[in-house]
């Protein structure tokens, strides 16, 4: 019997990941009807800020207080449809970046002011695996110049429409709402914003009117920018309770809860020691019931972690931290690199299925 705290926030966080369910029948269950199953959760609960429990529970001997919030984490995630296409979420996804920025951390000015040419690296993107292409028209690194609206659609549109016409998937990354209706006008099926629509005071009504499917990303203060904060006293459940809060008021004015999808926000306004706990503690994020986007690749922390390594020679990190979010459960990971981080996912894959013969 567990004795829970009174007036303390309950949270559950799949530990003790199992190579396969053969001959484990109650043991063991399925994350969000992914590739993953484990056997037990972490119980952690928060009174006044603080945790106040953290103690490991047989996924048999959960409390029955806290059924709903099991069942939210082993129910399979609805796939999305995009244009024609339907994206499965019981296994990981790669968002394949497609910047048209001058000025990009990573890849800036290499597809700045080519539609065509931005177009058919978004062409290439899917060949090698990405399942929907990002399309973004403003840097989002600390320090850059916020851009006036007309100039991002200007950049992205002409790019979003060949991709559409290509039969790609395609997302839009903006935080502006003019530009999320240019861009879903130009046939863009899904929006990605780091302000988790709260930067534009019309961002929600757009994506409430289009009826399409949205990632909300988590920043400190997003309606003044992606960067900034004051630091945080335990990252992990701060995310998750500001994520959590964003996705119930979002769902509250019509968009449909199984078209809302979740991102940490690896790197916005967050240390180094935030994002590994971010990082490590990803799965806790299931919780919420929503597709987690887990967004890391070139970013500062892996150069922080490799004799600071510039943007292009992080690959080895960044493949490293796909893998980390596939094994955790994230159905979307963004990334530069769509090759070589499909190819990675391909042998994880293998693995996995490897792992349910019985020898």
């Amino acid at each position: 019997m567990i004795d829970l705290p009174p007036a303390a926030k309950l949270y559950l966080r799949p530990i003790a990941f199992a190579d396969t369910p053969v001959g484990r029948d109650g043991e063991v269950v399925r994350l969000a009807g992914g590739l993953q199953w484990f056997s037990a959760y972490e119980l952690i609960a928060v009174k006044d800020g603080r945790r106040v429990l953290q103690q490991a529970v047989p996924v048999g001997e959960v409390p029955g207080a806290l059924g709903e919030l099991a069942a939210r984490i082993t129910a399979p995630r609805a796939p999305l449809t995009l244009g024609e296409r339907v994206l499965r979420l019981d296994q990981p996804q790669l968002m394949g970046i497609l910047n048209v920025t001058p000025d990009s951390f990573s890849d800036g000015d290499q597809h700045y002011a080519d539609p065509e040419g931005a177009a058919a690296f978004g062409v290439d993107l899917s060949a090698a695996g990405a399942a929907l292409i990002d399309v973004g028209g403003e840097s989002t690194r600390p320090g850059a110049e916020p851009l006036w609206e007309g100039d991002e659609v200007k950049r992205v549109v002409p790019v979003i429409e060949r991709l559409a016409r290509s039969g790609a998937a395609v997302s839009i990354d903006t935080r502006k709402a003019p530009v999320m209706e240019a861009a879903l006008a130009a046939g863009a099926h899904l929006v990605n914003d780091v302000a988790a629509l709260l930067w534009d005071p019309r961002a929600l009504d757009v994506v409430v009117k289009a009826g399409c499917p949205v990632v909300l990303m988590h920043s400190p203060d997003p309606a003044k920018g992606p960067h900034g904060g004051n630091g945080y006293k335990d990252v992990l459940i701060e995310v998750y309770d500001w994520l959590e809060k964003r996705v119930d008021a979002v769902a509250a004015a019509g968009v449909d809860r199984a078209k809302i999808l979740i991102d940490p926000g690896i790197g916005f306004g967050k240390s180094l020691a935030d994002n590994l706990a971010l990082l490590n503690g990803l799965a806790l994020f299931h919780g919420i019931g929503c597709p987690i986007v887990l967004g890391a690749s070139r970013k500062r922390m892996i150069g922080a972690l490799s004799a600071e390594a510039p943007a292009g020679q992080r690959l080895g990190g960044s493949v490293a931290l796909a893998l980390k979010g596939a094994e955790l459960g994230a159905q979307l990971i963004r990334v530069h690199d769509v090759f070589e981080t499909a190819q990675a996912l391909r042998v994880w894959r293998g693995m996995r299925d490897a792992a349910l013969v019985t020898r």
